[in-house]
């Protein structure tokens, strides 16, 4: 169902359809966890978080939430570089996981990165991060997420997202593109676009809270 059939449906049928996307989602993820690692989930923290974190012109640590954060791998590298993390997953495998490999150095809770209202993250954050998360986001879900960070964005704070292209999905409303992210993210810049190395169109994305507009 594109974006154009569910604005036709009536009200009642267009949010079951939508509860019925965001659980096939869930169960998606689920099964990619029960096989084993998922694709995304390397072990390994990518460089483009560790140039933020430690490169020219890093910020100092304050506090950090990333959204979808698998087993927590990169929870658990904020922590050790100075940051007080929090991390968020659907999963409740990945997050039993993070929880194990974090310890008490960051906090991990189960729960949807779109509706953040419903869990203990209060903020202000001055970095979010997000590998591979967004992108996999329900379209009708995507405004939850953008002004969830954005009400718990400190002035001048940071979101560095990894996303997958459109191109690489057979579904034409997943993937994310640098503008859709201007469109929907109001009050924040996007300073950089980066293709990522994969075989398929990857990309990485800067953003800034405007402190303007904070």
């Amino acid at each position: 169902m594109d974006q154009a059939d569910a604005v036709r449906l009536p009200d009642a049928e267009r949010a079951r359809a939508e509860r019925d996307q965001e659980e096939a989602v869930r169960r998606e993820l689920e099964d990619y966890y029960r096989a084993g690692r998922p694709p995304w989930d390397t072990g390994v923290t990518p460089p483009e978080l560790v140039a933020l974190v430690e490169g020219r012109g890093a910020p100092p640590p304050g506090r950090a939430l990333e959204l979808g954060c698998g087993t927590g791998t990169n929870a658990a590298y904020l922590a050790r570089r100075g940051w007080e993390v929090v991390a968020v997953d659907l999963v409740e495998r990945a997050v039993r996981q993070a929880r194990e490999k974090v310890g008490a150095a960051a906090r991990v809770l189960c729960g949807d990165a779109t509706r953040l209202d419903e869990l203990d993250v209060p903020g202000p954050y001055d970095l979010f991060f997000d590998l591979s998360c967004y992108c996999g986001i329900p379209p009708h879900r995507r405004d939850g997420y953008a002004s969830g960070l954005t009400r718990r964005a400190a002035p001048g704070a940071r979101l560095l997202m990894f996303g997958y292209g459109p191109e690489a999905f057979d579904d034409p409303v997943s993937g994310v593109t640098a503008e859709e992210l201007r469109a929907r993210f109001a009050g924040w810049d996007l300073v950089d676009t980066t293709p990522g190395t994969n075989p398929f169109p990857t990309f990485w994305f800067t953003l800034r809270r405007n402190a303007a507009a904070a």
